[in-house]
């Protein structure tokens, strides 16, 4: 299992590393491994340490 590091970005957020070769499957980088586009997350706490991740396709105005 791989573990990936809480840090904190600033007063009121938090991030979680995420694996360039996961995105890269996703098709969320270029080749030169930069992110390709403009992309959102929609995080959702599922269960007492448990979240689920879901990127976001389209944001309705």
């Amino acid at each position: 299992m791989a573990l990936n590091k809480l840090r904190k970005i600033d007063r009121d957020s938090v991030g979680i590393t995420m694996p360039k070769d996961d995105m890269r499957i996703e098709g969320l980088l270029d080749e030169d491994g930069e992110i390709d586009g403009d992309y959102h997350m929609h995080i959702r706490h599922v269960d007492d340490g448990q979240w689920s991740l879901e990127l976001v396709e389209e944001i309705e105005a």
